[in-house]
């Protein structure tokens, strides 16, 4: 089966639907495809050049994900940010991280700070509104280093998991004014406790930078009312 992706052909050796689920999946969490979006499987056929049943199965795994709500007969409709479930992913994010950062300032804390500076410092360079992608990716790429220097990276993939809806947030939150700056002024700051070796100051620093786009929930909220519910209020 072939087919293209924005001109680009699809990999004939990996799975169709795989493939499509996963673009499918990066604009929405990019926000190209904001909650409420209609997914038209005849239109998705038509873009991937594909047949009906892959689209079916990659619709099916982002519904799966919570990022699609399929009505039988009627439509599929990119769902909307659930802030509770988003609130969850926060705890779990924090309930590892909190526990990665106290570690790393007791073993090679000068060697993780310094392969952590160096993202820090491409992630400066991507502080532009016209490399919010870029800046983003190298946010994760930051924290991804947390859980590879602690030893636990498989975690990273289940936390990736279960955070569609906080990323969504975050990514409504990231273009709002002196956002990216106080991402770095926070990075920076767990850094330098890190290589200190002062774990309250880096669990502190950590605790802080984790909390603030639910912090700002309210706001985002007043901004783009229609693009999230709170599935614990119903």
């Amino acid at each position: 089966m072939s087919g293209v992706i924005r001109g680009k052909q699809l990999d004939r050796s990996r799975q169709v639907a795989l493939q499509v689920h996963e673009i499918l999946r990066d604009r929405i969490l990019k926000l190209e495809l904001v909650p409420g979006t209609i997914l038209s499987r005849a239109s998705l056929q038509m873009e991937f050049g594909i047949s009906q049943t892959p689209v079916r199965d990659a619709l099916m795994r982002l519904q799966e994900e919570g990022l699609v709500d399929v009505y039988p007969q009627y439509a599929t409709l990119v769902a909307k940010i659930d802030v509770d479930h988003a609130r969850q992913a926060q705890f779990l994010r924090l309930s590892i991280e909190l526990e990665a950062v106290r570690r790393l300032t007791e073993g090679a804390p000068r060697e993780t700070a310094l392969e952590l500076t160096e993202i820090l410092t491409r992630q400066k360079a991507a502080e532009s509104p016209d490399t919010y992608d870029v800046f983003d990716s190298i946010d994760r790429e930051f924290h991804k280093k947390l859980y590879e220097k602690t030893g636990v990276l498989q975690l990273w993939t289940n936390v990736r998991r279960q955070s569609v809806n906080l990323d969504r947030l975050r990514r409504l939150n990231l273009p709002m004014p002196g956002k990216m700056q106080t991402v770095l002024i926070e990075h920076a700051a767990i850094v330098e406790a890190i290589a200190s070796g002062r774990a309250e100051d880096a669990t502190a620093a950590l605790r802080t930078h984790l909390s603030g786009t639910l912090s700002a929930v309210d706001a985002i909220h007043a901004k783009f009312p229609t693009f999230m519910f709170n599935s614990s209020a119903g």
